[in-house]
């Protein structure tokens, strides 16, 4: 998310220098409460926003965002989380922006078994077996259930055979799954052959674990994860990740940065790939040291 926002205000300030529409970008965080998002929205629209982009706390409430959003004619670009369904369609200017939690599973899948398939090392105990862990980002976030349910079918679908060991919810958090892997790592002292995180960061905790481990480099389990980081994309680099998926935060800024330009200018929104009026979506990539390079310009 912080380099999301990085590359939204740099392309607010691209889109004023070349239209001469004055933007200003205000940024808030409401430090994972949902009721102090319902009083943030409430006070920007009262400064007189003209569009409010919403990266939603809870999901399943965003009832007193859309209600005030409503009566007062204020659109909402939801972003990151993605609403349920119904919930969008509840006024005509609600918006999404963001990717498809279920390629980025599939995606993640297909890096582990094409690993595991091709590098047979991987297999410490050689039975043919996956033996997995999964770091999970969130209780309830959409896109943690999604990606740890459709990487695991994956990997199985794409022709591995996988034993869950255990899993550990990290909160999205460096730190949390460098402790968290460090008990899974010692819970089934060498029998784990792959690590799931469900982002960067927690594959990046669990190479921080392993590093202060007695486990020799040559015999770490594989470690795949999910967005594409800039510190992601370098233990791609140094081989210390099996890969990532690329989650296109450039991409998404700049939709998000021109529908929000269209809407509060009354322009036009036929260069915008909205889905059913609604939905913006940016495709996922597979990142492995054979492609990093094109991902890290």
């Amino acid at each position: 998310m912080s380099e999301m926002m990085t590359k939204f205000t740099e392309y607010a300030a691209d889109k004023e220098e070349a239209t001469g529409v004055a933007i200003n970008v205000e940024l808030m965080n409401a430090s994972q409460s949902q009721l102090t998002q319902n009083e943030q929205v409430k006070s920007l629209i009262e400064k007189g926003c003209d569009v409010i982009c919403v990266n939603l706390v809870d999901r399943t409430e965003p009832t007193a965002i859309t209600d005030l959003a409503e009566s007062k004619q204020v659109p909402i670009i939801f972003f990151n989380r993605e609403l349920v369904a119904e919930d969008l369609e509840r006024w005509s200017e609600l918006y999404y922006v963001g990717a498809d939690a279920l390629q980025s599973g599939v995606l993640e899948g297909e890096l582990a078994a094409n690993a595991f398939k091709t590098n047979a090392k991987m297999d410490k105990n050689g039975d043919g077996i996956c033996q997995y862990v999964v770091l999970e980002g969130e209780a309830g976030h959409q896109d943690s259930i999604v990606r740890t349910e459709y990487s695991v079918n994956t990997l199985i679908e794409n022709g591995v055979e996988a034993e869950k060991l255990g899993y550990a919810m990290a909160n999205w958090n460096r730190a949390q799954a460098q402790t968290k892997t460090a008990a899974l790592l010692t819970q089934f002292s060498g029998k784990i052959e792959l690590i799931i995180a469900n982002n960067d960061d927690m594959a990046l905790g669990a190479i921080d674990a392993l590093r202060d481990s007695q486990i020799p480099r040559e015999d770490w389990p594989g470690v795949v994860g999910i967005d594409g980081t800039d510190a992601g994309l370098l233990a791609v680099e140094n081989g210390e990740m099996l890969g990532t998926v690329y989650n296109d935060k450039e991409g998404q800024a700049r939709e998000m940065l021109n529908l929000a330009f269209a809407i509060a200018t009354n322009g036009d929104k036929d260069s915008i790939p909205l889905i059913d009026g609604k939905y913006v979506r940016t495709p996922y990539h597979k990142v492995t040291q054979e492609n990093v390079e094109d991902y890290k310009k």
